[in-house]
């Protein structure tokens, strides 16, 4: 038996997080095995790798390719022997956050990113892809709100105003793996759309 592999995405600030672990409940009361894991990170050496990423000064290609080493344990260590086993694995970004960070914000080229995912993935995607969708001078005032901001959300509007865009070029690319979530209500309205994004699947 084959697992579900579900990520969460969407720029810092969009309440994305918040919900993953209401959503790994929900799973796990109609009776299936739940793994919440993140990315960066997911695995000792992926958490490390994750520090330095969220911390030390580095170049964006750098930044990438820590990214996707961690990406590559996280899948070896624990992602893929979840679903092999059956389990629904809930992640906390995966590969279209590089695109949308790494890519659309900060400027590198999608090729590169793409022969990456290529090689460290092997064809492997989420199945499901939900997507909270936020602009980005909301998502900044929550952020404001929420936490010390690491070496990502100290960058300014306009950055994550791209790394919006770049998930919305992701989500037309990728139509039938990605639903939007309107996360600009409140957490019962989002709570509301993420359940129905999780039962038009029919898996659980």
């Amino acid at each position: 038996m084959s697992g579900r592999f579900v990520t969460f995405e969407g720029i810092d600030g969009a309440g994305k997080s918040s919900h993953i672990e209401a959503l790994a409940q929900w799973v796990r009361e109609r009776g299936h095995e739940v793994v919440v894991t993140r990315e960066p990170g997911g695995t000792p050496l992926a958490e490390r790798l994750r520090e330095m990423v969220l911390v030390e000064p580095m170049d964006t290609l750098t930044e990438l390719l820590l990214v996707f080493a961690a990406r590559r344990d996280h899948l070896a260590g624990q992602i893929l022997p979840a679903l092999a086993r059956g389990a629904t694995v809930l992640c906390d970004r995966f590969t279209d956050a590089s695109f949308a960070y790494q890519g659309a914000g900060r400027g590198l080229e999608a090729a590169r990113i793409g022969a990456l995912e290529q090689w460290v993935q092997e064809g492997r995607q989420p199945d499901l892809t939900i997507w909270f969708d936020l602009p980005a001078a909301v998502a900044a005032q929550r952020r404001a709100a929420a936490r010390q901001p690491d070496r990502f959300e100290q960058q300014d509007e306009a950055f994550f105003g791209r790394v919006r865009n770049g998930y919305a070029a992701r989500a037309r690319e990728h139509a039938v793996r990605f639903v939007r979530i309107d996360s600009e209500g409140s957490p019962a309205q989002v709570w509301r759309q993420v359940v129905a994004a999780a039962e038009t699947r029919g898996w659980w």
